[in-house]
């Protein structure tokens, strides 16, 4: 019986082993991928068990005992490969932005020091206190549009601030969604605003661009009421939310837009619509159809105006897309043809290809994709929300409202302000 069991267990972790390798053809393997490459670490841990050696092996339990070696090598590979990013990502920022931006970020105590820290991956990332309110910027049909801000409890701005739009293919989801980044970003002296919009079928294009047009201006006027530069402002947005970012971004001409995020966004949609993801994965046609009001022989300018792809210039903010490789839902191939046209046009621009990694892949914060997402966007914020000249500008403010005049000094002020700042609900 117990060799029977090895070998069964053998056989499910393996399967899920395997989902490290291919995209996933449907949508139940699609949350399998998900689990296999972010936390598969902790799932090698368990395939250990069937190796445990018992009296009167079998040929079967021998094969169990097998088939969970091989999966946990490759359970194992996503942190393998993360771990390989410890050089090459370092490199691609240096490369694009100049080792100074490297070398100012790595005297802050707070940033992550690589791409894949290994005991990050088995402890929750400490963060100082911050505060949490929320506004609301718009109403639409009696609907409020409401914008949660992430800011540090300790430090009067004005600060770097980022605008993060969720995903949820125009349809579903909220403000809610990936609050760990949020605040980790907060508790680095960012202002985080993450912002709900309109969704489909109800509001079709352009009411969600609109929205995150909207949520821009909003802040540009009440922003200081929470320490936000609008001079220095990002925009962020996961799948669906990551068109919208790259749209806002490339179509506001707003100087303040300091550089866009976009992670497995989409960005082209008519080739989305000619390469949709698996049918069993996503009804991608069905969703854009609903979202832009017909196929693209019934809807051609929405299409066109939709996609960011079409709106790339050399006036374009910098840009840090990010994509993995086994990603069925947004196919990769979208963000390397945005990519072409950024590196064509001359923007200032990384392209972080995830080689394990799938839709969402950065569900899991402490993942190696959670933790290489998060070192690119904190790298890549370092570079771009570089302050105004002017003799005060970027400087950093105690709770008194002045800039510590020394080295000593700046360390005696964070000792008191740890801790300080509880949330507000």
């Amino acid at each position: 019986m117990i060799n029977i069991v090895r070998l069964i267990g053998g056989l499910v972790f393996m399967g899920l082993a395997v989902m490290t390798l291919v995209a996933a053809p449907a949508r139940p393997l699609w949350i399998a991928g998900l689990a296999a490459t972010e936390w598969g670490y902790w799932i090698a841990i368990a395939a250990l068990l069937p190796l445990i050696p018992t009296r009167g092996q079998s040929r079967l339990g021998k094969t169990g005992a097998a088939l969970s070696l091989g999966a946990i090598a490759l359970l194992l590979m996503p942190v393998i490969r993360a771990n390989e990013m410890n050089r090459e990502l370092p490199a691609a920022f240096d490369a694009a932005f100049g080792p100074s931006r490297r070398e100012r970020a790595a005297e802050s105590e707070d940033a992550r020091p690589a791409p894949l820290v290994p005991a990050d991956l088995f402890r929750p990332v400490q963060s100082r206190a911050i505060r949490f309110e929320e506004r609301v910027f718009g109403t639409y049909e009696g609907r409020k549009l409401t914008l949660d801000v992430y800011h540090p409890g300790y430090v009067h701005g004005p600060l770097p601030t980022v605008i993060v739009v969720h995903g949820g293919m125009w349809q579903s989801g909220d403000n809610a969604e990936f609050v760990a980044l949020n605040a980790y970003l907060a508790a680095r002296d960012h202002v985080v605003v993450a912002i709900n919009y309109r969704l489909a079928p109800r509001w079709r294009f352009p009411a969600a661009r609109d929205d995150v047009l909207s949520a821009l201006a909003y802040l540009k006027v009440y922003g200081h009421e929470f320490g936000a530069d609008p001079a220095r402002i990002a925009i962020l947005g996961r799948s669906s939310g990551g068109e919208l970012a790259l749209l806002a971004a490339y179509t506001a001409n707003e100087p303040g837009i300091r550089g866009v995020i976009s992670a497995y966004g989409a960005s082209d949609l008519r080739y989305e619509y000619e390469h949709p993801a698996p049918p069993r994965v996503l009804d991608t046609r069905g969703v854009l159809e609903t979202y832009l009001g017909g196929p693209p022989s019934k809807a051609d300018d929405a299409y066109f105006a939709a996609s960011p792809i079409n709106f790339v210039t050399s006036s374009s903010p910098p840009t840090l897309l990010i994509h993995g490789a086994l990603d069925s839902v947004i196919r990769p191939e979208e963000t390397a043809r945005l990519d072409a046209r950024l590196r064509d046009a001359g923007v200032k621009h990384i392209y972080l290809r995830l080689p394990w990694a799938t839709h969402r892949c950065d569900r899991s914060f402490g993942g190696p994709c959670g933790q290489a997402i998060t070192y690119a966007i904190e790298r890549f914020l370092d570079a771009v929300m570089m302050p105004a000249a002017g003799p005060e500008a970027g400087k950093r403010k105690t709770e008194d409202g002045k800039a510590p005049a020394a080295a000593g000094e700046r360390e005696r002020a964070r000792r008191r302000r740890a801790g300080v700042g509880p949330r507000e609900h």
